[in-house]
């Protein structure tokens, strides 16, 4: 699970929250006099900055020097890397950066984070940290053990998680060792990853690879591969970069593409349910609506359904990409609104991306008004497949309406009238039940 963790790290942060991490991280320590007039002197200092990321930065490094061994050091050192992130300074980020893993080597989110931008910076030495560290990282997974499973989670989804943190942990750290020339042991990492859930990123590695060695029959089917995959992992490299590489190799190998459509259908057919099925299945379980448990977005917090059983449920199924979506929002949010003091329907946004990375920062500049979740799977069990698709589930969990893209002119009313009818329909089914002797 730490591989989500790390990528609320790489999220943009703002000169305020710099402030507010620093100022967080003055304030957590009790402490000595001594302690307290080193937390008021830095918070004095980061009033006078405002706003600015730059000054707020040159002080708490200011305020380092001058206080070496600061009890609240750790804090400030991970401000220090967030803003040095944001001013686009890898290698003073990946400083700070590591600075707190040589005073926690258990943080694994700040570990993979160090990873990521001494990857960034490129020299020697900082590639050969990262694979170090990589390698802690991968002991870190195999050491992990189900009694450190959150109940939240099923033994199938920590397995798969388990699983997956594996492959992406071995394709990173062969993409430091193929940059560091140890080909060896790059191909070794990918073929493992590759292993252990088909990816992408590691097919791609591993024809770039066989290209360098001349070996274009195996060239031709790694790039095959990952364009069979692709956009179907998190991490997944662009369609477009693996179909010019692919398309090199074998004009290099027939002399014409010639056959290579064909070739890549086939490819296709055999790799796409390989990599559907080792995806992680959420809610497997489920087999009616009100089974299922979703997460809210963007912080994940779990959201039963079971707890709506019993009443209409209203389901906007949508995703970042999709224009039509973002068109629909608001006059979705409208029909919500009009139902918003009756008890017995609730409306949810369902979004139904797999990289689930793009929505927080689509959340933070569209404002969605209603309830948002991660489909989690209740996306497939209704055979949901265009966006936008509304959907109106019966408090029998059947569907009682369910409209696939939209007309502006008349989405409103006709949802509006939709709802009004399921309700009164189980309201009148409810009242004849009652009334029976």
């Amino acid at each position: 699970m730490f591989l989500l963790i790390f990528l609320s790290l790489c999220s943009p942060v703002s000169p305020l929250q710099l402030r507010a991490a620093a100022q967080a991280g003055a304030a957590s320590q009790s402490s000595p006099s001594n302690q307290l007039s080193e937390d008021v002197e830095l918070q004095q200092a980061l009033n006078r900055a405002g706003g600015d990321r730059a000054a707020v930065v040159r002080i708490m490094e200011a305020f380092l020097k001058r206080h070496p061994d600061a009890q609240n050091r750790p804090q400030i050192y991970r401000a220090l890397a967030e803003g040095y992130m944001q001013l686009h300074d890898n290698a003073r980020a990946a400083d700070y950066a590591e600075r707190i893993v040589a005073l926690n080597p258990e943080d694994i989110p700040t570990t993979i984070l160090a990873i990521q931008l001494l990857e960034r910076t490129g020299d020697e030495a900082g590639l050969r940290r990262a694979t170090s560290y990589s390698t802690r990282v991968l002991e870190f997974v195999d050491r992990s053990s189900l009694t450190e499973k959150s109940p939240r989670v099923s033994q199938e989804e920590w397995i798969a998680q388990k699983k997956h943190d594996r492959m992406s942990v071995l394709a990173l750290r062969g993409r430091l060792e193929l940059k560091l020339k140890d080909t060896p042991a790059a191909q070794k990492d990918f073929e493992a990853s590759y292993a252990i859930l088909p990816n992408a990123a590691a097919a791609q590695k591993l024809g770039e690879i066989a290209e360098l060695k001349k070996d274009l029959n195996a060239a031709i089917q790694q790039y095959a591969r990952a364009f069979a995959i692709a956009d179907t992992t998190a991490g997944s490299p662009a369609r477009r970069e693996i179909r010019q590489q692919i398309g090199n190799v074998w004009r290099l190998a027939h002399g014409s593409e010639d056959g290579l459509g064909e070739y890549l259908l086939r490819t296709y057919d055999d790799a796409s349910p390989v990599a559907d099925s080792a995806k992680l299945k959420k809610n497997p379980k489920a087999h009616e609506p009100f089974e299922f448990t979703l997460r809210k977005a963007p912080e994940g917090s779990p959201f039963s359904l079971k707890e709506l059983k019993g009443k209409v449920l209203v389901v906007d199924f949508w995703a970042t990409w999709c224009g039509p979506c973002r068109a629909l929002e608001p006059l979705y949010a409208r029909v919500a609104a009009e139902f918003q003091g009756n008890p017995e329907v609730n409306f949810l946004a369902a979004n139904c991306d797999e990289d689930e990375t793009l929505v927080p920062p689509y959340l933070e500049e569209d404002k969605v008004r209603t309830t948002v979740v991660f489909s989690d799977g209740l996306d497939q069990f209704f055979e949901v497949y265009s966006f936008p698709t509304v959907i109106i589930v019966g408090r029998d969990g059947k569907i009682a309406y369910r409209v696939a893209g939209f007309n502006a002119d008349h989405f409103e009313q006709d949802l509006a009238a939709a709802v009004h009818r399921e309700l009164s329909r189980t309201n009148a089914a409810a009242a004849a039940i009652s009334s029976k002797p």
